[in-house]
């Protein structure tokens, strides 16, 4: 079993049991009626990107559907909260690619963002061949893995959000729907 499709999606919820945010989360990311089974973060070969609304009337409602999935939560008033999932595609479509998913505290979409997606690309470089160095700035390497011609399509889907002000538990889910 191979995906032949794969949508990206992300969500919020607040409520004053953890579970219930959780719920609450994958209800406004439009998963929540589906068995979601996570999976290790492989892209598979000739994987085509759709839009969320494409891939969920490609799914059915009980439907064991894998995933790669990112969580967090907090109960702290205020305090920001990520998750995220990063996306590297090669250049050739028989290649497999990489996800990655990343969840943290107290950073934002565009920083969490790009940790993830630099965590893919980093990935998908090793396996291609590209030499890089670590310690150089995201940005950077990116240039040199898009210069390569071997990676040819990075991305990431992300929800931040700040604690509830009354401590009700936040959940943030990012995630790709993989459909076969």
């Amino acid at each position: 079993m191979v995906p032949k499709y794969v949508f990206f999606t992300k969500g919020v919820g607040k409520h004053k049991d953890k579970l219930q945010s959780f719920e609450l989360a994958l209800r406004k990311a439009g998963v929540e009626k589906f068995n979601l089974v996570k999976v290790s973060s492989i892209f598979p070969p000739n994987c085509k990107i759709v839009s969320k609304a494409k891939g969920q009337k490609m799914l059915n409602d009980g439907e064991i559907v894998f995933c790669v999935m990112s969580e967090n939560a907090t109960k702290e008033p205020n305090r920001m909260v990520s998750a995220s999932v990063g996306l590297a595609i090669p250049a050739e479509p028989n290649h497999y690619g990489y996800l990655s998913e990343h969840h943290a505290f107290g950073e934002t979409d565009e920083v969490a963002g790009d940790y993830a997606e630099d965590l893919a690309a980093s990935m998908l470089a090793t396996t291609q061949g590209i030499e890089f160095d670590p310690e150089k700035n995201y940005d950077e390497r990116k240039e040199i893995y898009r210069m390569s011609g071997k990676i040819i399509k990075s991305r990431n889907t992300t929800q931040s959000a700040l604690g509830d002000k009354k401590g009700q538990w936040t959940t943030v889910m990012a995630a790709a729907i993989f459909v076969t």
